[in-house]
């Protein structure tokens, strides 16, 4: 099979619109979680949200394309910009073999909410034509194809919040059976409305810790509460290897192995089984590397953390055995089905400087929460192996290995 490369990266979330402001931001344990603006919050029980501000959509697209698009493909067209100039795509690269495999775990659901209320109060005809198209998850990719004429092979995953790096994985595969020798990887996400902080808040996923909100995202800490919403997108360009050291493509990494599986348990609940069978498949194709970094799923849920924490100290052979771990979702939030992207990118950038992010807010520690988890700050680090993980509502899960060349 081909081996696959990655040669470009972008991001934008709550604490910096690009990859290098944004990665910067999250070493210094910056945090983007605040009160919400995005709409009228005052009558929910959570009012707090990893927003990103001053984000202009002209930026990215014609002002009459605007209404065609919902946000969070609006910011997936943002990164993919970036990583688009950062990996050198050029008119010399066969589109024809260039594909895109995107990800979103609602996609437009500000826009499915705008227009519901429109047909329920003002009847369906005056529903908005672009309602579909610009909810649609695989829309996301469609627009980026357009925009810069990809026409190879054009994948979308809605995994919950498994869904950025089961793209990942689906492009690797995409790429080592010979579909493609270039795919571009995009999560985006943006479902901070009444319909999405409300539908998360009635199930008591989310912190109601709206007093502090810098201090609401407290990964693997005793008083973690829920998880913080934050909206964000990231991409990242795959290549083929050959195709890569042929145009003298600057390479971040290679990925060397991937894991998914299923809990079959329940459709909200974690459980310890399925996320290590997802960490096992992807050590198992990495083959024999040792992990200098988990970049972990963290989402500040009392049973995520716990038993994600478990997961690993199984697959590594106890406490004492596994790699340093954090979570930067205390930074920007829970970017649902861009997560996993935004994750793969800061894991990528980690292992470039050799700085593992921190996981901020942890103050109490808890029994059941006892690996090192980077609380002291930024570190220096030889690192050379990283693991980025991810779990989704429904039982889903996904792992990727990145491993410096």
């Amino acid at each position: 099979m081909k081996r696959v490369v990655v040669t470009g990266l972008g991001m934008i979330n709550s604490v910096g619109h690009d990859k290098e402001s944004a990665f910067t931001a999250i070493l210094n344990g910056e945090c983007g979680i605040k009160e919400i603006e995005l709409f009228d919050a005052e009558k929910f029980s959570v009012r707090i949200a990893g927003e990103i501000v001053g984000f202009d959509p002209s930026t990215v697209m014609d002002a009459k394309e605007i209404k065609k698009a919902d946000r969070f493909i609006q910011l997936g067209m943002k990164a993919t910009q970036e990583a688009m100039a950062d990996a050198k795509i050029d008119e010399n690269v066969d589109m024809e073999r260039f594909g895109v495999s995107s990800a979103s775990g609602i996609g437009g659901l500000p826009n499915i909410e705008k227009n519901s209320v429109v047909c329920n109060t003002r009847g369906p005809k005056r529903i908005s034509p672009f309602f579909i198209p610009s909810s649609l998850v695989n829309m996301l990719g469609g627009f980026i194809t357009i925009e810069h004429g990809i026409k190879g092979p054009n994948l979308s995953c809605v995994t919950a919040c498994a869904a950025g790096t089961h793209a990942i994985a689906e492009a690797a595969k995409t790429i080592m059976l010979d579909g493609a020798d270039t795919m571009l990887v995009v999560g985006a996400e943006s479902a901070i409305c009444g319909a999405g902080i409300g539908g998360f808040a009635a199930m008591k996923a989310l912190s109601t810790n709206n007093e502090n909100p810098k201090e609401a995202s407290r990964p693997f800490d005793a008083d973690r509460n829920g998880f913080v919403m934050g909206e964000g997108a990231a991409s990242l360009i795959l290549e083929n290897y050959d195709t890569a050291m042929a145009r003298g493509a600057t390479i971040y990494g290679e990925v060397v192995g991937f894991g998914e599986s299923g809990d079959a348990n329940h459709i909200t609940t974690p459980v310890v089984d399925g996320p290590l069978r997802a960490m096992k498949a992807a050590l198992r194709m990495a083959g024999d590397v040792k992990v200098d970094y988990v970049n972990a799923h963290g989402t500040s849920t009392p049973a995520n953390d716990k038993n994600e924490t478990a997961a690993v100290k199984e697959l590594f052979g106890g406490a004492d055995n596994c790699p340093p771990m954090s979570s930067i979702k205390g930074q920007i939030g829970h970017c649902l089905g861009a997560a996993g992207a935004i994750e793969a990118v800061v894991s990528l950038m980690a292992m470039r400087d050799g700085k593992l992010p921190p996981t901020i807010n942890y103050t109490t520690p808890d029994e059941n929460c006892d690996l090192d988890y980077v609380t002291d700050g930024v570190r220096d680090a030889d690192v050379n192996v990283v693991m980025s993980n991810s779990f989704g509502f429904g039982g889903t899960n996904g792992v990727v290995i990145f491993k410096k060349l």
